[in-house]
């Protein structure tokens, strides 16, 4: 059981901000240590799990295709494409349509066809701020409601993907648990058994969540009309400051 302290140095290296990557690290040469192993068997271990992990590096390929895409106005393509589809196609409704594909592709172990980098960032969130810009008569949105916008879209990949990649029984985290029950309790359980019993949870996890999107619409609209009239009084407020200042000047 101490070997898990390497799982404690984790929770605390994330709880104080510390650097990713310097935690994991630190994580992993401490649970070697504990483990008993050697500094040279923890390079080697280090060395062997990259190696077979060398996908993990494929953002290298995929940032710059998107950052080239978003530069030859694929943000604005996104934005016109949501202008087209009707009136009716809500900021909420958009994105709960997003969260059934999302769930659905990774239900089939397109885990990695959309994603914040390949899809959210340069598609969906812009598609979905159209879509509330729609709702504000085509004015610029604020800040505060922006950011919202862009955070429901995030979410919501990571919602889709959380519970959409279970019901896939080739996925990992499947494979891993049937491996560890198996050889710990010397059952025989099915990576399809684990995958059936993860569908009730994708459904739930779609209802839920999808419910708090159509109620997103709401807040929006909510947040909209007093940033709106905040910004009117804001005018109204420095149109007399310069009457006053006119007045002063004649």
């Amino acid at each position: 059981m101490i070997v898990l302290l390497g799982v404690l140095v984790v929770v605390l290296g994330f709880a104080t901000r510390r650097n990713p990557l310097l935690v994991v690290g630190v994580a992993g040469i401490v649970t070697g240590l504990l483990g008993k192993l050697s500094p040279v068997e923890i390079l080697r271990t280090f060395g062997e799990s990259f190696a077979s992990s060398r996908s993990v590096t494929i953002f290298a390929i995929t940032l710059p295709v998107i950052g080239l895409l978003e530069r030859n106005g694929l943000q604005q393509q996104a934005r016109t494409l949501i202008g087209k589809l009707g009136t009716n196609l809500t900021t909420g409704r958009f994105l709960t349509l997003y969260l059934l594909l999302r769930q659905l592709t990774a239900a089939v172990g397109l885990q990695t066809i959309a994603g914040p980098a390949q899809s959210v960032r340069p598609m969906i969130a812009p598609m979905a701020e159209a879509a509330t810009e729609r709702r504000n008569g085509g004015r610029p949105l604020p800040d505060k409601v922006r950011e919202k916008v862009r955070s429901h879209s995030a979410g919501t990949d990571t919602v889709g993907l959380f519970f959409g990649e279970d019901c896939f029984l080739a996925i990992g985290s499947i494979l891993l648990i049937t491996g560890l029950v198996n050889s710990t309790y010397d059952t025989h359980l099915e990576p399809l058994h684990l995958a059936l019993w993860a569908i009730p949870s994708a459904a739930c996890a779609f209802l839920i969540h999808g419910g708090r999107l159509l109620r997103l619409d709401r807040a929006l609209e909510r947040e909209l009309v007093t940033a709106n009239a905040q910004l009117a009084v804001e005018r109204e407020n420095a149109q007399d400051g310069r009457s006053e200042e006119d007045g002063a000047a004649k």
